[in-house]
């Protein structure tokens, strides 16, 4: 068989939507969603209902050995045209010799699905990521960067035929997070809240269903200071102390801690001028993204972005009790705004 391309998590899925199975899945990374949703899709479609009570068989890592592991996969099926063993967290096998020893010449009948998450195979091992790529699939599930959050949202709502505006995205971007498997469970509870007639999620369905205001926020608040709106930022800031779950310093460092970065980013792209070769440039999924680093451009100059930085990361240290024996965060996020703004 001829040694497998780079694999990705669409070309893998399309395989096995045209009912193509290969041999082994080896499937490794710091982001389980993926993971989790070819082994799932595997265990649904690979087998006829009928033929899984005798031939799939789930293990996991920290309750087998590499060579218990490999007898499962060398029985033959019965009464079926493949088994399917998965074996999940498997980063918690101790010894793999016996399955590098299989994996050279597995059985062809045999789906062996092995979903190694937080973190990738060793190095090391050259021989057995040869082995594997020859005779499967080996794919690495990456984290998505925050800035590729929102073109995952756009397209998953697109799939479920939803449309989502750029607001609420970006109200789910920032407030979910890069946690794919709570992103998704988080837009499946919108889905379910629309109603047949109106397939479209909005600020006030995100604010009603997951909890986040769409008026004041720590993105609103990064909204006011991106467009330099010092009236607003300090009217967030003033609701924030009448009302500290909906934000503070702990939330508002990382996000503008992010915004701040991809801006100095931003200042080295050859074309800044251009939405779409920003977006390019930064590496988005969509071109109205770029729009408010192009914004940031016009209103901060990048000697003051590079101040900017240094006095986030100034904070966040006394926000932990470095040189800062006694200051609260509310007194300490308003010297971060102020400083930004002025």
């Amino acid at each position: 068989m001829a040694e497998a391309k780079a694999a990705t998590y669409e070309s893998i899925m399309k395989e096995l939507r045209d009912g193509k199975y290969r041999p082994i899945y080896f499937l490794m990374g710091d982001e389980a969603y993926y993971i989790d949703k070819i082994a799932e899709y595997i265990a649904e479609n690979a087998l006829k209902p009928e033929e899984r009570d005798f031939n799939q068989t789930v293990m996991y890592g920290a309750d087998v050995t590499a060579a218990q592991i490999a007898d499962a996969a060398r029985r033959y099926p019965m009464m079926a045209e493949r088994q399917v063993v998965i074996v999940k967290e498997a980063q918690n096998i101790k010894q793999t010799d016996a399955l590098e020893k299989y994996v050279k010449q597995p059985m062809m009948s045999t789906v062996l699905v092995i979903c190694h998450k937080n973190g990738k195979i060793d190095g090391r091992k050259k021989e057995y990521v040869k082995a594997l790529a020859q005779h499967g699939v080996v794919f690495e599930s990456v984290k998505l960067r925050d800035r590729e959050l929102p073109a995952f949202i756009e397209d998953y709502m697109r799939g479920k035929n939803v449309a989502i505006d750029r607001k609420s995205t970006m109200l789910m971007a920032d407030f979910v997070g890069a946690d794919l498997s709570r992103l998704t469970g988080e837009l499946d509870k919108l889905v379910l809240s629309l109603p047949e007639n109106d397939r479209k999620v909005t600020p006030e369905a995100v604010e009603e269903q997951i909890g986040v205001s769409k008026e004041f926020n720590v993105y609103e608040l990064r909204d006011a200071i991106v467009n330099k709106d010092v009236f607003k930022a300090n009217q967030i800031i003033n609701y924030f102390d009448k009302n500290p779950k909906s934000g503070g310093l702990y939330s508002v460092l990382p996000i503008l801690y992010n915004y701040f970065q991809t801006l100095m980013i931003a200042y080295y792209a050859p074309n800044r001028n251009s939405q779409e070769a920003l977006a390019e440039w930064l590496e988005f999924g969509k071109p109205w993204q770029a729009k408010a680093f192009m914004t940031g451009m016009r209103n901060y100059s990048g000697i003051k972005v590079l101040q900017i930085i240094s006095k986030i990361r100034e904070i966040d240290a006394k926000s932990k009790g470095l040189d800062n024996p006694n200051t609260p965060s509310e007194e300490l996020m308003r010297e971060l705004i102020f400083y930004i703004l002025h």
